[in-house]
């Protein structure tokens, strides 16, 4: 057991990232059970509807999860914060904005801090913070990502000499391969996100999981760059109208509402490709068919095990 899995209380060294306005409890849940960290992103969502999330949560599993408070994206930060103290949540993840404000709160009823990053910078202030665990994302990640446009590759090894919290490793990770070489970088886990839609407990539309198995290495695209909101979304007929826009001169207030997690939700849970964009990681070119939450991690486990196996041989005298 490494130090994420005794600090988070988990077995496997494998965390859900915050999916916004379509998290919810069957696959939070899920993760959870299954031995990862199941998180509920809060997203946009109303305090309400958080609320009845995690309660149900709180019913399908014993095991531990995490709620994901993206600052500057939800307008009820304080009231987030309220909930994971009403119920008595162990761990907090904070993401889009500054952290510092919140973490002393959070430690002082014992709740472990996860804070996401993405550059050796921020994760220097992350840790002066309080900061227990970072997760450092590269751009290969879907959604929402840094304007600095580093990938996984790079910017874990630095940031792990930079710090000396547990990180974890982020962006285009979905296989006990990914998981291995995160760890060989240094990482003590990982955070999938794309991944974990194409699996069976994952309540999304069938026509988003049927587009991330068949998609290959070069079907995610970004989009945002012209007003500095990048964002890594599933190539279809909706992330091409958001391309044309930018083209002719889109604002940045115009972007966030074509963006919003309306337009989000038409794509993810009612399938509209069209009139609704699906976010998507790079990982998608490698996913080819869609198992159990229990079987995805299983499966990461031992071929991470297998991997290291032949590569023991390999060096190994």
């Amino acid at each position: 057991m490494n130090d994420i899995c005794r600090l988070l209380n988990i077995r496997y060294p494998i965390i859900q990232g915050g999916m916004g306005n379509i998290s919810n409890a069957p696959l939070t849940s899920a993760v959870s059970e299954a031995g990862g960290l199941g998180t509920i992103g809060v997203g946009t969502m109303a305090p309400d509807e958080v609320e009845a999330i995690i309660a149900e949560t709180k019913q399908r599993t014993s095991r531990p999860f995490a709620v994901n408070i993206p600052i500057q994206v939800t307008p009820y930060a304080e009231e987030m914060v309220a909930l994971v103290e009403k119920y008595h949540l162990p761990v907090v993840s904070l993401s889009a904005g500054n952290p510092a404000p919140f973490i002393p709160r959070l430690k002082e009823r014992g709740v472990k801090i996860i804070v996401v990053v993405a550059s050796v910078k921020q994760a220097k202030k992350a840790e002066a913070a309080g900061a227990d665990v970072l997760v450092a994302e590269g751009y290969e990640a879907a959604g929402i990502n840094s304007n600095l446009e580093l990938t996984t590759m790079t910017l874990i090894p630095q940031i792990v000499q930079a710090v000396r919290v547990p990180v974890v490793a982020a962006g285009g990770i979905g296989d006990g391969k990914g998981l291995l070489a995160a760890l060989a970088l240094g990482a003590q886990g990982v955070q999938l996100g794309t991944r974990l839609i194409a699996t069976q407990e994952a309540p999304f539309h069938e026509a988003y999981k049927q587009r991330i198995v068949a998609a290959d290495e070069n079907e995610t695209v970004i989009v945002g760059r012209s007003v500095g909101r990048v964002r890594r979304i599933m190539r279809t007929p909706y992330a091409e109208k958001l391309l044309q826009y930018e083209k002719e001169g889109i604002t940045l207030e115009e972007f966030n509402r074509h963006t919003s997690e309306d337009y989000h939700r038409r794509g993810a849970l009612a399938g509209d490709f069209s009139e609704g964009f699906v976010n998507a990681g790079q990982i998608a070119g490698l996913i080819e068919h869609i198992p159990t939450v229990q079987q995805l991690l299983d499966d990461m486990m031992n071929e991470a095990k297998e991997q290291w196996k032949k590569l023991h041989d390999l060096f190994g005298e």
